[in-house]
């Protein structure tokens, strides 16, 4: 094992006295290529490319002698650091860090960041990094080729959002370009680039801001879930749908999170869209009658969170939207089930009013390849002031999980 590992992080500007002195002493130094072309890197040491950090690993692994690692901004943030400390190479290692990229980003953007989202996104992590857009207002993304600043508009497909890509920072190619997302998929992007991607929601207020990134509710005065349907839309529950009671067993088997794509089919008044977000999903609210698009539109607006409307009629107008996560079906019937099983979410949760009903909805969600199980939730509210029965539900919850991924 290498006596000594020192990561030393890069950001252009010139290397400090310990990060120096770490390089003197290298008798092995792995980086990338413009790394290993600074003056500071000793000419004897044996050079490394950095390609994949797991085959540099098990080289220094078995090197004897001070081995040091360069890579960009800050090691220790979505970077060299995590998988230099792997159990399996068994490398303790003494961090030298520098401003990281993102850090960087928004400095040349002159903008705060304590309130944005950081992603990172590859080729396979792409369509989760753009739901993080979708859903957040402020969003950092560190790319990757094949999954750049034209590759994160391509997939937003409409969704509007202002870009600014920040190339090859710390270098003299650095160069700093602010876009519309509809804008940039038109250009060609030079790597390593960070995109700040702005426009989804409302920004933190100063007095607001006390913890990183998005808080899991905008609004400091609402506490709790499935609230009633009065809080969204001012006109009471919506009907059996819009419950909250079916509602927090709806979201509950979704399991709504960032990096989500949730389609609420049948908005309503857009309380189970406005919650699904409040979780930090991005929300795609579909809904026939434009009165029930308005409420939905007027619930996210009023919850200070993202959800895009999407007026038309299932199962037609769900052949053009993006790939959902997970699925809430309020109405539509059997058609609009196979509609969204042919799509392969994780989960669907639909609901019946009557066996035949339930029977029907799922015996198509299980001939399309889910494992579908099914309650009878009855609820009675009661009036507390003679404790009489004020209103009484009974539905049936039908939660289906994609057979593959069923335990």
């Amino acid at each position: 094992m290498a006596d000594r590992v020192t990561v030393i992080g890069w950001d252009g500007s010139p290397l400090s006295r310990a990060a120096t002195a770490a390089l003197s002493a290298a008798t092995l130094v792995a980086g990338a290529a413009h790394h290993l072309a600074l003056p500071e890197v000793p000419g004897p040491a044996e050079r490394i490319r950095l390609g994949s950090v797991d085959l540099a690993a098990r080289r220094i692994a078995g090197h004897r002698g001070s081995a040091v690692v360069l890579a960009d901004g800050d090691p220790g943030f979505f970077g060299v650091v995590r998988t230099l400390r792997k159990p399996e190479h068994g490398l303790e290692v003494e961090v030298v860090p520098a401003v990281s990229s993102v850090a960087t980003a928004f400095a040349r953007a002159g903008m705060p960041w304590d309130d944005a989202q950081v992603v990172v996104a590859h080729p396979r992590t792409l369509r989760r990094a753009v739901n993080v857009i979708r859903a957040h207002h402020k969003v950092a993304v560190l790319t990757s080729p094949g999954a750049g600043p034209a590759e994160l508009a391509l997939l937003l497909d409409g969704v509007h959002r202002t870009f600014v890509i920040c190339e090859e920072l710390g270098t003299a190619r650095e160069r700093v370009t602010v876009l519309t997302s509809d804008k940039t998929a038109d250009h060609t992007w030079r790597d390593p680039n960070v995109v700040i991607v702005v426009g989804s929601g409302p920004e933190a207020t100063a007095n607001g801001a006390w913890i990183a990134g998005r808080r899991p509710a905008q609004r400091e005065d609402v506490r709790g879930w499935a609230l009633p349907g009065a809080s969204y839309d001012g006109s009471g529950d919506g009907g059996e749908g819009e419950s909250p009671g079916l509602r927090a067993a709806q979201l509950a088997r979704l399991g709504p999170r960032t990096g989500d794509l949730v389609w609420d089919i049948g908005s309503g008044g857009g309380a189970l869209a406005v919650e699904a977000a409040r979780f930090g999903a991005a929300v795609l609210a579909v809904d026939s009658d434009p009165d029930a698009c308005a409420r939905t539109a007027a619930a996210a607006r009023s919850f200070q969170v993202a959800v895009q409307v999407v007026r038309g009629s299932a199962p037609h107008v769900l052949e053009s939207l993006p790939e959902p996560d997970v699925v809430r079906i309020g109405g539509g019937g059997v058609p609009v089930a196979i509609a969204v099983a042919d799509r392969r979410p994780e989960r669907i949760v639909t609901h019946a009013s009557n066996r035949d009903e339930a029977e029907a909805l799922g015996a198509a969600l299980a001939e399309n390849g889910y494992t579908v199980e099914c309650a009878l939730l009855q609820s009675v509210e009661l009036d507390t002031s003679a404790w009489t029965e004020r209103e009484r539900s009974v539905v049936f919850l039908l939660a289906a999980v994609r057979s593959d991924l069923a335990p």
